[in-house]
């Protein structure tokens, strides 16, 4: 009788025994595979959906950088470009400047390819009396902003007066007694009320608005500006000599006033920003990388404590069936079965018992792991596509689970099987 055949009755008498151990090799199995993959399908969404969560993250940091410089237009512009031998004391008393520049600086700033500031703004300014509401006022011409066609367009923080229309500042429009779709002559020219500002608290409050070649014509000052507005970028203290060495090598009979305060609230405000969205970046992949080294960590005792109880339990199934089989042994002995093959038959069935489980095991492991996957995809910790069943399946794992699951369940059947191979005939049927 061989060995195998052996192996097969010793099976079929003792059923119950042998389905103990394969239920508990099946049990650790299952444990362990389902661990790995779900493992394997965290790793494998995580870099599925890494660059889009990364991107979307980003967006948010970006949007953030976003709000804060549309918060900080509402500062107005940041720098001022005069004529050179413009007074700044005459300036800053009367509201405007007395020294002219070409309408044509701005366009020739615009077309330099100057990357310091942006949103150009030429404008002709100055104070006069509004004689037919005899009312003082600063009397603003502008064209709206002059295009840079090397840079990415952005929309105007000021935008264009139409021709014919005036735009009143609150104090202004209170005292003239006038509303939006007004008809009013301004230094006998005729506008319409196009827009009326809400109070500002400065001169703004008591300005008016109009087209630049209008403000040019009224004044008797065609093709002329008394100033250029302009938005300082955040680079400037980068650029050697900053704002003023730039547009002074462009428009050389010019000086540049920067507004200090207003630069530095937006750089500080954009630069802090840039910050959170980055911290906002590193703390999302960190929670990330901190849920990945739970789930190892968790692996790192899970499958070892699994493994060990499963040897364990293995090792006393074997054990209780070589003590309830001494009397079989012992004739199997007596009838000339050497101690190589009563060891060979027990490694053999606990070779089986682990094949068994581990083939069972690992297909319900794998079933578990999968069906978990589509789960947590659909909203858990991590969130995105589920990896599919395709990817999660790895050979490797699934020929180690062959290989080590019936080489450990002999492992842990070895010293019960030596003790009944060693077993003498002799002394176990004069027992009986």
């Amino acid at each position: 009788m061989t060995v195998w055949r052996l192996v097969a009755k010793e099976i079929g008498y003792r059923r119950l025994n042998f389905a103990l151990g394969a239920v508990a090799v099946l049990g650790a199995v299952a444990c362990v595979v389902a661990v790995l993959t779900l493992l394997t399908g965290h790793r494998l969404r995580a870099e599925q959906i890494g660059d889009d969560q990364a991107a979307r993250t980003e967006d948010v940091g970006l949007n953030l950088k976003d709000d804060a410089r549309r918060i900080m237009l509402e500062l107005g512009y940041n720098v001022l470009i005069l004529h050179k031998d413009q007074d700044l004391g005459e300036f800053y008393a009367h509201g405007g400047a007395s020294k002219l520049m070409p309408e044509a600086y701005a366009e020739t700033l615009a077309k330099s390819r100057v990357v310091v500031v942006r949103h150009l703004l030429p404008s002709l300014q100055e104070p006069v009396v509004w004689r037919e509401q005899n009312e003082p006022i600063i009397l603003i011409g502008t064209r709206g902003e002059v295009p840079q066609s090397h840079l990415d367009p952005k929309k105007p923080m000021i935008a264009a007066v139409p021709k014919g229309t005036m735009v009143l500042g609150s104090v202004l429009a209170q005292k003239a007694g006038l509303e939006v779709g007004q008809e009013v002559k301004l230094l006998d020219r005729a506008f319409t009320v196009g827009k009326i500002h809400e109070r500002r608290g400065n001169e703004d409050d008591v300005t008016a608005w109009i087209d630049l070649a209008a403000a040019q014509e009224l004044l008797g000052k065609p093709g002329r500006i008394n100033a250029i507005l302009a938005l300082g970028c955040l680079c400037v203290k980068e650029i050697p000599g900053g704002v003023s060495k730039q547009i002074t090598s462009i428009l050389k009979d010019t000086q540049v006033i920067e507004l200090v305060r207003e630069a530095a609230i937006r750089r500080a405000t954009r630069s802090a920003a840039g910050s959170r969205a980055e911290q906002f970046v590193a703390l999302d992949k960190a929670g990330r990388e901190s849920l990945r080294a739970e789930r190892e960590a968790l692996a790192a005792w899970l499958v070892p404590l699994v493994v060990l109880g499963c040897i364990v339990w293995v090792g006393l199934l074997a054990l209780g069936n070589v003590r309830h089989r001494r009397t079989e042994i012992g004739i199997l002995r007596a009838m000339g079965v050497r101690a190589g093959q009563i060891l060979a038959i027990f490694l053999a069935r606990a070779l089986v018992v682990g094949f068994i489980g581990a083939v069972v095991g690992y297909a319900v492991g794998f079933a578990v792991a999968a069906a978990w996957d589509v789960r947590e995809a659909g909203g858990t910790a991590l969130g995105g596509q589920a990896v599919g069943a395709a990817a999660l399946f790895a050979p490797v794992l699934l020929v180690a689970t062959l290989v080590l699951a019936p080489l450990l369940s002999a492992m842990a059947s070895l010293v019960p099987a030596m003790m009944a191979a060693q077993q003498d005939p002799a002394i176990v049927l004069r027992e009986e």
